[in-house]
């Protein structure tokens, strides 16, 4: 399950229920009523996602977070669709190349996931690590790229 959050400024959160890093959501005063329209507007560009004919995102984000962490966020939107990098090419892509932990720390904060794919971010050998809705969220997520990709109903070849 996916909840999306949104501001007067864009969305703030895109997270998975088991999110391994919960969001500071006491501090949004959330009710049912208070659906901004960037909610709306995201809630169809994540459905055009998973149904394969959005490969891109265009929302207006309200990313809470230091310099670094959007920096990192912002270097994701970079990796293009069913493509992936590692953490050590999103560090050098922010001109930061020694500072691959500190990627990793600011993608497992990534409070727009999918939006920003941190899910594309995969260790030097390959590998699939660390991932805020569990390794088979991300490996799905890879794998749904992957087949959109090659197939005659996706969008995003």
């Amino acid at each position: 399950m996916v909840t999306v959050v949104g501001s007067d400024l864009g969305i703030r959160y895109v997270m998975f229920s088991n999110d391994a890093h919960r969001k500071p959501l006491e501090r949004l005063h959330i009710s049912d009523t208070d659906i901004h329209d960037s909610v709306h507007d995201a809630v169809t560009q994540l459905q055009e996602y998973f149904r394969g004919v959005r490969c891109e995102f265009e929302l207006p984000l309200d990313l809470q977070g230091t310099e670094f962490q959007i920096d990192a966020w912002s270097a994701l939107a970079k990796v293009p669709y069913g493509l992936t990098a590692s953490y050590g090419q999103q560090a050098a892509s922010i001109g930061r190349p020694r500072a691959v932990r500190a990627i990793g720390g600011a993608n497992g904060r990534n409070p727009v996931a999918i939006v920003l794919p941190c899910h594309r971010i995969v260790g030097a050998d390959g590998s699939l690590t660390g991932f805020g809705g569990g390794i088979a969220v991300k490996k799905w997520l890879l794998d749904h790229e992957q087949s959109m990709l090659h197939s005659a109903t996706g969008n995003c070849a």
